[in-house]
């Protein structure tokens, strides 16, 4: 299985390459006031490309961030005045907040 996806990767870079070599006419990507850029076709499909790729990134990375933090996992609820390190009486372990049964979130459904 991974000897396929090299294989299939060298091809994916090799067809690439090949389009990059047949792309070497030199455009002129006009800009405002009156700039002009002067490369080759390849070099500026490339930038295009990882242009729009940062943006559709940058797009989605506040809706990421959110759903990250709303499925982290939070310290556990502790009731008022309750210390989690005071010892029970008489047994000398710590005290056991909750019931274990109960999780302490809802588990993630297809994330």
């Amino acid at each position: 299985m991974r000897l396929a996806a090299w294989l299939l990767r060298a091809l994916l870079f090799l067809v690439l390459f090949a389009f990059a070599l047949n792309n070497q006419q030199p455009v002129a990507v006009q800009g405002f006031f009156g700039t002009q850029w002067q490369t080759s076709l390849a070099w500026v499909l490339l930038l295009a490309f990882a242009a729009g790729a940062l943006l559709g990134v940058l797009a989605m990375l506040p809706r990421w961030w959110r759903a990250r933090l709303a499925n982290a996992p939070g310290p556990a609820a502790a009731p008022e005045g309750a210390d989690s390190q005071a010892p029970a009486q008489g047994t000398g372990l710590p005290v056991q907040r909750g019931d274990p049964a109960v999780q302490p979130h809802p588990p993630r459904l297809g994330l």
